[in-house]
């Protein structure tokens, strides 16, 4: 409820600790959201909410050995402007460089 008084159009949040077992209590109204939860470890996990009113997609960096807590979305710019690409990641501190 304070994220939509405050009009954020992008909110990104690392340590969200979901599974599939959340998925009936985590949308937000009014916003698109984009997850990637750690798999077969308790923690981690990260989360983009984007404004519905704008147009977005995820995208699929091709990394090759992708970090398991990132998430990549492209927001589509407003004529004559450029596309916008937003990310948010997550590093354990245990995690080796």
């Amino acid at each position: 409820m304070c994220v939509r008084l405050q009009g954020y159009d992008i909110i990104g949040i690392t340590e969200t600790w979901w599974d599939g077992t959340y998925d009936w209590s985590v949308g937000m109204e009014g916003y698109r959201l984009f997850r990637k939860d750690r798999q077969g470890r308790r923690g981690g996990g990260v989360t983009l909410y984007v404004n519905d009113q704008l147009e977005c997609m995820e995208l699929c960096l091709g990394m090759g050995e992708e970090p398991p807590e990132s998430l990549w979305v492209s927001i589509k710019g407003r004529a004559g402007t450029g596309d916008t690409i937003v990310g948010v990641c997550y590093r354990p501190p245990n995690q080796e460089d």
